[in-house]
């Protein structure tokens, strides 16, 4: 059985593998493949507001205090906030029990090495390995030597003083107005304090979680509340996050929605100015949009494209060198902040590129024009690679054809659920629109 995918583990609770039965085993396995024969053995354990986080957690906790390691449960606490606080402690290992975008039914397990990074894929293997061997439970520790799990008090405030020193000491955020959709996730203490602590006046909606109405309409993947309520209270900017708040999208003044596209972008530019721009060179994925591309090149800014999936984005980054890459999404990976996608710290210093050029955020995206670009989720009953399906391939290969230069095509299987994703640009948006709806209907008519 595959567990891991590419964004760690993830499914429905009560159901395989997000039951108590096989986390224990998950926990088990971390610890075996983690554990170190001298030295502190402490995994840091954080999760979202989830209500089935609290059944994960104990599970998990149980698997790793049975095979001699020792746990330190944050509590609810953003995904970068864990891998902050695994680097800063010097911890062994991180795990985030959240299931992101998601919807509350579901929940996930992801893992952080020492260094703050997502674990190697040579370990998850490893872990998953382990996770189906019969003598996983044999030559535990008894007596003293099991595990024992502590809880770190202090987390949220140790992270908020992170997040604040991302932007030059002394800086503040007085006189900007903003609204936060803090999607009743992990977030919703941190970035409104964050911002309030800076003199912002916030906002803060979709603030009140009580684990089950975590991403319920609310958050990166519904915008138009933001939107509405940046109008409403003639806001500067809007901010929203997801469930375990490693993204940021934002909206305008002007209640325009402004994707990780655009926020690279302006953070790529920016950086470049100050030169801190290693490269002169972005990482972001086959999904970025071409008229990022094409602007980055009028800035003389090179970009590097990955497979979808912030962990591309960052093994790309290490391998380069770089130190801005990215997500359409949201995931935007500053090495110079953190070591993966940090959502509270992304929008914190888009609001400190606004206060610095004393600009509106409108203005500053403004010269970032995109090709129209369409995407279609496919719902299939197992995901495939297009490889696989002959007919998808002949499709993809005439769109392409029609397209030339003038576009782009992308069909992928998603990463984190049975979907088929297809994604076509055009310089018309009605071309794209034909195009990627007959993709869809070829891949529903095979997967029927």
């Amino acid at each position: 059985m595959k567990l891991f995918g590419t964004d760690g583990i993830r499914g429905t609770i009560n159901r395989s593998p997000m039951t108590p039965e096989h986390v224990l085993r998950i926990g088990m396995a971390a610890a075996k493949v983690l554990r170190k024969e001298h030295g502190r053995n402490m995994v840091l354990i954080g999760k979202d507001t989830r209500l089935s986080g609290y059944m994960i957690e104990s599970a998990l906790t149980s698997g790793i205090c049975s095979m001699g390691m020792n746990v330190t449960l944050s509590g609810p606490l953003p995904t970068p906030g864990i891998a902050f606080l695994t680097r800063a402690l010097r911890l062994d290992a991180g795990v985030v029990i959240s299931a992101s975008h998601n919807p509350f039914e579901d929940n996930g397990i992801k893992f952080f090495s020492s260094d703050g990074f997502k674990l190697p894929g040579a370990l998850e293997k490893r872990i998953e390995e382990l996770v189906q061997e019969d003598g996983l439970g044999a030559r535990r520790p008894s007596g003293a030597d099991i595990g024992k799990a502590y809880r770190l008090e202090d987390s949220t405030g140790r992270y908020i003083e992170y997040i604040k020193s991302s932007i030059p000491r002394g800086s503040t955020l007085e006189g900007l107005r903003v609204v936060v959709d803090c999607a009743n996730g992990a977030a919703y203490k941190v970035t409104p304090w964050v911002l309030r602590e800076l003199g912002a006046e916030v906002i803060a909606i979709n603030d009140k979680p009580n684990g089950v109405n975590i991403n319920a309409g609310c958050g990166c993947l519904h915008m138009e509340g933001l939107c509405s309520a940046v109008k409403a209270y003639k806001a500067h900017a809007g901010i929203a996050h997801d469930g375990d708040a490693d993204r940021t999208l934002m909206c305008d003044e002007k209640g325009s929605v402004i994707d990780g596209d655009k926020i690279l972008g302006i953070w790529a530019l920016q950086m470049k100015k100050e030169g801190r721009l290693k490269g002169d060179t972005v990482v972001s994925t086959v999904m970025s949009n071409l008229g990022l591309e094409h602007y980055f090149s009028r800035h003389g800014i090179g970009l590097v494209r990955t497979k979808v999936g912030d962990r591309f984005v960052a093994e790309r980054m290490i391998a380069d060198g770089y130190v801005l890459g990215g997500e359409q999404s949201g995931h935007i990976i500053c090495f110079d902040c953190n070591t993966t996608g940090d959502g509270p710290v992304t929008a914190l210093n888009v609001l400190y590129m606004m206060k610095k050029a004393d600009a509106s955020l409108a203005s500053l995206v403004r010269g970032i024009t995109f090709y129209p670009q369409v995407l279609i989720n496919v719902a299939v009953e197992k995901r495939f690679d297009i490889k696989s399906a002959p007919e998808v391939a002949q499709a993809v290969k005439e769109a392409e054809a029609r397209l030339r230069d003038q576009g782009r095509v992308l069909v992928r299987p998603s990463g984190t659920e049975n979907k088929i994703r297809v994604m076509v640009e055009a310089r018309e948006g009605k071309l794209a629109d034909k195009i990627a709806h007959g993709l869809a209907d070829v891949i529903k008519k095979i997967s029927a």
